[in-house]
């Protein structure tokens, strides 16, 4: 995973006024495979490592949500066990749905950061201050984002995000300090 040595001064400025993380699920949150029970549910499998990077950035006072266009049980058990309250699953316009967030919440673009990985995700990536995808995303997605992860999605994309986050606003050293106490 990258650190701050490897991130370059102009990125993590560029992250350093985010107050809300917007993330897809399918292809960010997880590796984007979808499985489906015998009796048709849909299951997904989640990473430890960006859930506890989730935690993280909401222990700071960092928003997280989730604007997706497929809803399922195991996403909303999965979300809810990380306290992410700010859930948008089963959506076509996730502008619409962030922009709703972002007035409920009082903010504005200039404080969102955003990862996706498809041209659906566009919509909310492009007018982020800071937008990743992790690098089997789209071309056209990869083509416009800020930043791209090191790791793939579902297997600690995401973390790697929390990390830089956590690095921007200087409170990366603080939490691993707390983590070896």
């Amino acid at each position: 995973m990258a650190l701050a040595a490897d991130i370059s001064p102009e990125t993590l400025e560029k992250a350093r006024t985010v107050k809300l993380l917007l993330l897809d699920v399918d292809g960010v949150l997880t590796d984007g495979g979808l499985t489906y029970s015998e009796s048709g549910e849909q299951t997904k499998r989640f990473n430890t490592l960006d859930g506890h990077g989730l935690k993280l950035l909401q222990s700071i006072g960092i928003h997280v949500a989730v604007v997706s266009g497929r809803d399922s049980a195991a996403l909303r058990k999965r979300l809810s066990d990380l306290g992410i309250v700010h859930v948008y699953a089963g959506v076509h316009n996730k502008r619409a749905s962030a922009d709703l967030l972002l007035q409920n919440l009082g903010l504005n673009w200039s404080q969102v950061a955003a990862m996706g990985d498809d041209w659906p995700d566009l919509a909310m990536l492009m007018p982020a201050a800071f937008s990743c995808a992790p690098p089997q995303a789209h071309a056209e997605v990869l083509s416009r984002v800020d930043w791209v992860t090191t790791q793939s999605a579902g297997h600690g994309a995401v973390r790697e995000l929390c990390d830089l986050l956590l690095q921007a606003c200087e409170m990366y050293d603080d939490a691993l300090r707390k983590a070896l106490l």
